[in-house]
């Protein structure tokens, strides 16, 4: 395993010294206490299942793009140092899809399967959904513990239901307002309908849907209620009044997806905290006035996670493990990962090119969550 460790330039010694170097020792530890609220408090019934979210995809050059040796040593962590129970491996590509979700069951993780075909028409899309789902069912019956996630956020990665020729051109719509609302509704209701049919026609384990907090989702058609929640409150009762509606449908709930970006004031920006980068500017820039911090990211990790373990949901995942195509540099202006949800920071070979040798480097959320997912863990006397 030391060997597989060195692929990205860390191993367990750097870990445990960066761990005492961010000052996390525990319940009392310094980085839980500067702002998490409750940190102490006893879990009642706590989560099933304590993840981290896996993409599997081409990058943005030959050297970012999803390789079996990384995948490898990153699953390794995962499960080893992370703590974590859970991966949600999502991504495009049935060749990477179906190796990483091979790679968790053989490390005994808990799995999400989400294929995720952006911006390709329906019939692909489906038509990927059923081939992921059938390799979901073959794991299933080897005895993986494997859920199959039909898709996240149609409205954003399905041509046709909101305008706009890309994602980001969907997510400008929506922000806008330039859209049919109605016409909208009945077009996802529609499609998550189809995608559903699909999903229960090759894969008989547990179905659900990564959707946004405020999609309105017919939750009959699923075993699961998920949602990907990246609210914002400043008091821990406001979180569990808004998870309470979820709960209705008298279903397991699973936090999809949660998490924030790596400056100062990200959490209140949510879901859209990414949204920090010029990118008419050559290299690309973060916007002016941001200050990094990885200890804001890590108390908001850990507080949310407080929330779900004392409400007893089904799982959480936190978004996500490593955004390789977001370098972390020194010069703040230049500082991509600032704008990143990851457990890791990327470190490439040089300010303007990653290198086959580029690496990853844990943040303090990391720390943050690898010790809070191994209390939770931790057998009751």
């Amino acid at each position: 395993m030391a060997g597989e460790m060195q692929t990205n330039r860390i191993n367990r010694a750097q870990f445990l010294a960066g761990v005492a170097a961010a000052g996390i020792t525990g319940a009392a530890g310094s980085l839980l206490t500067a702002g998490t609220a409750g940190a102490t408090t006893p879990r009642r019934r706590g989560l099933t299942y304590r993840g981290v979210g896996y993409e599997v995809a081409d990058g943005g050059t030959s050297q970012t793009s999803w390789r079996a040796d990384r995948m490898r040593t990153d699953l390794w962590t995962i499960k080893e140092l992370l703590h974590a129970s859970s991966v949600s491996v999502f991504g495009d590509g049935v060749d990477r899809l179906t190796a990483t979700a091979s790679e968790a069951a053989e490390r005994g993780l808990h799995i999400y399967l989400q294929p995720r075909l952006g911006d390709r028409p329906e019939r692909d899309t489906l038509e990927h959904l059923a081939e992921i789902g059938k390799y979901a069912e073959r794991l299933r019956r080897q005895g993986a513990k494997v859920h199959l996630s039909v898709g996240c956020e149609f409205v954003l990665f399905v041509p046709g239901i909101v305008p706009g020729a890309d994602a980001l051109e969907r997510i400008k719509n929506l922000l806008a307002g330039t859209y049919d609302h109605k016409l909208m509704q009945r077009k996802l209701s529609a499609f998550i309908a189809r995608a559903a049919t699909v999903g229960r026609s090759v894969f008989h384990g547990k179905l659900t849907y990564g959707a946004a907090s405020d999609d309105v989702i017919d939750w009959t058609l699923f075993d699961i209620v998920s949602i990907d929640y990246y609210s914002y409150f400043a008091r821990r009762g406001a979180y569990v009044r808004d998870l309470r509606q979820y709960q209705r449908w008298g279903k397991p709930l699973a936090i999809a997806e949660y998490g924030t970006c790596t400056y100062k004031g990200a959490p209140q920006r949510g879901g859209m905290g990414w949204d920090v980068v010029d990118y008419t500017k050559d290299p690309e820039q973060i916007i002016d006035g941001l200050v990094r911090s990885e200890r804001d990211q890590a108390i908001y990790l850990t507080e949310v996670l407080g929330v779900f373990e004392e409400m007893g949901l089904y799982s959480a995942t936190v978004y996500e493990f490593v955004s390789p195509d977001a370098p972390h540099r020194n010069t703040p202006r230049y500082d991509l990962d600032m704008a990143c949800y990851g457990l890791v920071k990327a470190i490439w070979e040089t300010p303007d090119r990653p290198g086959a040798g580029w690496h990853w480097q844990p943040k303090e959320s990391f720390f943050a969550l690898a010790d809070a997912y191994r209390r939770a863990a931790r057998p009751s006397r």
